[in-house]
């Protein structure tokens, strides 16, 4: 290549590469309409990347063997926010306009004939050179972007595990896509492996299927994720349901459905309060709701466990009078036998059946089930402790 190009033709190169840098500015500006509605600085950043490139096209003629560290040396050059206003088609097609005018205005440059098709031939090869190093510097950037994504996702999830509600948690959150106003519900359970972007793919790509947004972090053997609300209770519980296909095996626990992402901590509060209790229950479902663990949280001692037994088992059956209590007290009492219980109470069996009933009614437990009578029987005891404390 040195040898085929004078002297006189790369010198004529070299004094005409500004003229060309600038012609090919102001055909982007002719052509592409996007590139005119860029300030001025942007423009001009645009024009420095083309004149390095012109610049180190001269010198690939001279050196061959360097083209691909004068091509990468070309966008090394621009602003580190390049890619962020300019994307990798719209670079493209800036190459593409900064070819025509190449093609056009390098065969002039010319000191003899043979040299005009030398130098149409070599800025075809020199520009692919160009194009495949933007999409190296993209790849670059937009792996750089998913690197700081990830670690303030990262970010997002340890503060709501640990509690915090200001409204820096909430502007990362933005930044990453979250609507603040969505209904949000934390999953926890143990990471399915040591590679984070294979968890990552196997959480999102479950999310994608069922079409909700989600935010994740692995913290130790622990993954947590919170997924935004899909508008009713059955297609939350089918999204924890899916989603919780890519943890590892052990149980899952799913936390209560909060009105925003600023409520997301009382989420999480209750689902690692669950995750730490639910060995205490080895036949529990997967995922199970922290809500269903409120005894076993309770026998741990978990003081939002017991005021949540208090509120939804022990005070709706106080507030409906003292005969449902001292009702399904009894009834527990004598292993669940109708019979057994109206005998002790003095009553038909049909009134146990019907306080009975009204009982599943007001807290929701039905004493015949053996689960839900476990959870009236804690619920009862953790109440009659309360208010001896005098706290009700």
């Amino acid at each position: 290549m040195q040898r085929q190009i004078s002297a006189a033709t790369l010198r004529r190169l070299e004094h005409g590469s500004g003229g060309l840098a600038s012609a090919s500015v102001t055909a982007m500006e002719q052509r592409l309409p996007w590139f005119r509605r860029l300030p001025a600085d942007q423009r001009a950043s645009v024009l420095l990347v083309t004149q390095t490139g012109v610049a180190n096209f001269v010198a690939w003629l001279q050196d061959p063997t360097e083209a691909i560290r004068l091509t990468a040396e070309a966008f090394r050059t621009a602003p580190r926010d390049l890619s962020r206003w300019v994307s990798l088609r719209q670079t493209l097609e800036l190459v593409r306009v900064a070819i025509d005018v190449f093609e056009q205005r390098l065969p002039e440059l010319a000191d003899q004939e043979h040299e005009r098709i030398l130098l149409t031939e070599s800025i075809l090869r020199y520009t692919r050179e160009i194009a495949f190093a933007a999409a190296t510097s993209y790849a670059a950037a937009a792996e750089a972007r998913g690197a700081w994504d990830a670690r303030l996702e990262a970010l997002v999830v340890d503060g709501i595990v640990r509690g915090d509600a200001e409204e820096s948690l909430l502007s990362r959150a933005a930044a990453l896509g979250w609507e603040p106003s969505s209904e949000a519900t934390v999953l926890v359970g143990n990471a399915p492996s040591d590679d984070p972007p294979t968890i990552v793919y196997q959480v999102r790509s479950r999310a994608a299927r069922v079409g909700c947004p989600v935010l994740l972090g692995v913290q130790g053997s622990r993954l947590v994720v919170v997924f935004g609300g899909l508008g009713d209770d059955r297609a939350t519980q089918e999204a924890a349901r899916r989603l919780s296909e890519a943890f590892d095996d052990g149980p899952v626990v799913v936390g209560p459905t909060v009105p925003s992402l600023a409520e997301a901590h009382r989420s999480a509060g209750d689902a690692m309060s669950a995750l730490r209790a639910v060995v205490a229950w080895p036949t529990a479902p997967r995922p199970v709701p922290s809500g269903d663990l409120l005894p076993e949280r309770a026998l741990a001692g978990d003081p939002e466990a017991e005021r949540q037994l208090v509120e939804r088992i022990v005070l709706p059956l106080v507030d409906a009078g003292g005969a449902l209590m001292e009702t399904v007290d009894t009834y527990l009492e004598v292993g669940g036998v109708l019979e057994n219980c109206a005998r002790q109470l003095y009553v038909h069996p049909n009134t146990v059946r019907y306080r009975l009933r009204r009982v599943a009614e007001l807290t929701g437990r039905t004493p015949s089930n053996a689960r839900d009578a476990h959870v009236l029987r804690v619920g009862l005891a953790v109440g009659r402790l309360a208010k001896a404390r005098g706290l009700w």
